[in-house]
């Protein structure tokens, strides 16, 4: 058994969660890469993933083979790049997580400009508002807009991000402005779900937390649409900065009550530990924390 083989297999198989999508990744037949896994958990002696009729899911022991091999097969690529002085010149791919409204606003056109840059590299761009398991969904890089949970992680902090109420001018004519964010719940307010379950909005009045109940004729889903409805005077609005930035410099929407926000949230790459990351991922998170930092 080719036992460098059977571990670019093996995670290629972990990254693209079943066998049938890492046969057509590395372009073998399905048998070959069943016979493989096979060939590699009989020579360790330990099952590495956890198969039904609908998918597979690395067992604890894949887990730890997976991190091992991702290390392994890394320094295998920087090493063989440095023998064909070919470092000036990345290639390889990355997969990448980001919030759907940001990545769309800031992170994919970063993208696009480092691919104009490198283009041997490749970039799987995941838009998705959720928090990923980067281990078991293949991530190298996600983009987060909190603080990170998970000390198995490393964070690069980029910058900080404040959570803001705005309203349009039309909205803010026929109603007024309100003064303390109480004021909010006899108003109507435009209810996104992504923040704060929607139906309440938090504040802060010097060292005390203020939870306020609001009420109003729509509640969405989707960022876009939720600020398209501030812009049209449907009501008041609760949203990241980054979300409304464009519409308060366009005169369309103005931010409220910013004596009572919250701590702003930190901006931050975040990745598996510095000793598991390539050269192209270095190169990629500079990059990125670079075009990010004065989005």
């Amino acid at each position: 058994m080719d036992k460098f083989q059977a571990m670019s297999v093996f995670v290629t198989i972990a990254e693209n969660g079943s066998l049938t999508a890492a046969a057509g990744r590395l372009g073998k037949s399905l048998p070959s890469v069943v016979r493989l896994l096979a060939a590699l958990e009989e020579n360790l002696q330990v099952r590495l993933f956890n198969r039904t009729t609908r998918r597979i899911a690395l067992t604890e022991e894949g887990r730890i083979y997976l991190e091992r091999c991702r290390k392994i097969l890394a320094d295998i690529e920087d090493t063989e790049r440095l023998l064909n002085n070919d470092q000036l010149e990345p290639t390889g791919s990355i997969t990448l997580t980001a919030p759907v409204r940001f990545g769309e606003m800031h992170v994919a056109p970063a993208v696009y400009r480092f691919l104009n840059e490198f283009p041997r590299m490749q970039v799987n761009l995941l838009l998705l508002d959720r928090v990923v398991n980067m281990l078991d969904e293949g991530i190298d890089l996600a983009v987060r807009i909190a603080p990170l949970s998970d000390s198995t992680l490393i964070a690069r902090n980029i910058t900080e991000i404040k959570q803001v109420v705005c309203a349009s001018p039309d909205v803010l004519k026929r109603m007024g402005k309100p003064e303390h964010p109480q004021a909010l719940s006899q108003l109507p307010c435009v209810r996104f779900t992504g923040i704060s379950a929607g139906t309440v909005w938090h504040f802060q009045e010097g060292a005390k937390r203020l939870s306020v109940k609001v009420g109003g004729n729509l509640t969405c889903n989707h960022i876009a649409a939720s600020v398209d409805a501030c812009v049209s005077g449907l009501g008041f609005g609760y949203f990241y900065s980054y979300q409304v930035m464009p519409y308060v410099e366009q005169g369309k929407l103005q931010i409220l009550l910013e004596n009572f926000a919250l701590p702003a949230q930190p901006l931050s790459l975040v990745y598996q530990h510095r000793q598991l990351m390539s050269s192209k991922i270095r190169l990629f998170v500079d990059w990125l924390a670079q075009a990010l930092k004065t989005f």
